[in-house]
Order: C-alpha cells, then structure tokens, then sequence
C-alpha cells in the first residue's frame, strides 16, 4: 500500500471557492453555504482507500459532534471513477446513507476543487477558522492501517477545540495526514 502525505503548504490561504453535487441529499453544496462565519473541517476522502476505511466509522462521530458543536464538516471526494468506479457518485451516496454521515459528501467530478485546495491524499484533512482561513493540513491522528495505533481523531479534536476556545492555532507540531493518492485523471 503505497503511502501519500499531505501537501506542505503555509497556513492561512482563504478556502477556495466551489460548487458540487451532494451524495447525501440532493442538490448541489456551495463553498459560501459551508464556510459561513463558523469553523469548518475538509476531507478529501473516497470509498475505497485503506486508510479512510480505517477511520472511517471514528470520523462519521467526530463530525457529528462537530455539528452539535458549530463546527461544519464536508467530505469531497475528487478520483477519477472511470479508473476506480467504486469512487463513483452512486457508491458515495451508499456511503454515505450506510454509515450515517451527518455532513455533505460531495462529488469533484472535474478535480478542480482537488488542485484548488492543493489536496494530494485520502484522507487529506485541512481546518479552517471562523474566517475561511486554513489554520491546519495534517492528520486525523497517529494511527494508520496495521500499525496498531488506536484510531482517536486527537489530532484533528485539538485543532477543533482550540478554535472552539478562541485559541490560535499553533503551526508547530502539525503532522501530516498519510493516505492513498488521489486517483487523478489521465
């Protein structure tokens, strides 16, 4: 299992822009309806990787507590379905209703959003602030498939609460997330 890590990039850029069908209600998410004066999580994810299913069922109840919490979250999956059809708009949409997701699960069919956001992995976490601006790209937390590390989302619960305390986020320490590649098209 080839292994793929964040893109290293300096903190602070503004959530880019999109529009993008939802797997898990009909209609389309717009960036200006998720980032909304609130802290918000993105996941570039898929339904096959090894490293999501790993995380899979520990992120569905960290999002929800985000939710309960004003935090929003949205999952984007951005692989090309013609080379991984089971990453495909249909299984997304099972996905999603299979396990409950509580946050919009959206299709980059053109991976556009992908390359705006600089996303390379899945899962590719990034937090932004109240602002839109990226305050965190790294990991959900230490554990990976097989390294016997138990799946706890720490990481990604600490970025969440210092915001949710009016708390700058501190750049140091910030560990990248580790995930298949994204899939990207011929």
């Amino acid at each position: 299992m080839a292994a793929t890590e964040t893109t290293d990039l300096p903190l602070g850029f503004k959530a880019p822009d999109f529009s993008l069908p939802n797997a898990t209600v009909e209609g389309m998410v717009h960036a200006k309806d998720v980032f909304v004066g609130r802290p918000t999580v993105v996941v570039f994810m898929c339904n096959h990787c090894p490293f999501v299913i790993h995380l899979l069922e520990s992120f569905v109840a960290f999002a929800a507590d985000c939710k309960t919490r004003g935090v929003d979250v949205v999952a984007i999956s951005s692989n090309d379905v013609v080379n991984y059809p089971q990453d495909g708009f249909g299984y997304m949409q099972a996905l999603a209703q299979r396990q409950g997701f509580t946050f919009p699960y959206l299709y980059d069919e053109s991976q556009e959003v992908a390359r705006a956001y600089d996303a390379a992995c899945t899962p590719d976490f990034s937090v932004y602030d109240q602002d839109s601006k990226c305050v965190y790209r790294g990991q959900y937390d230490g554990s990976r498939p097989g390294n016997d590390i138990d799946v706890s989302g720490d990481d990604l619960r600490r970025v969440v609460n210092t915001l949710l305390a009016g708390e700058d986020v501190p750049e140091a320490g910030q560990m990248p997330s580790l995930g298949c590649n994204i899939k990207w098209k011929g």
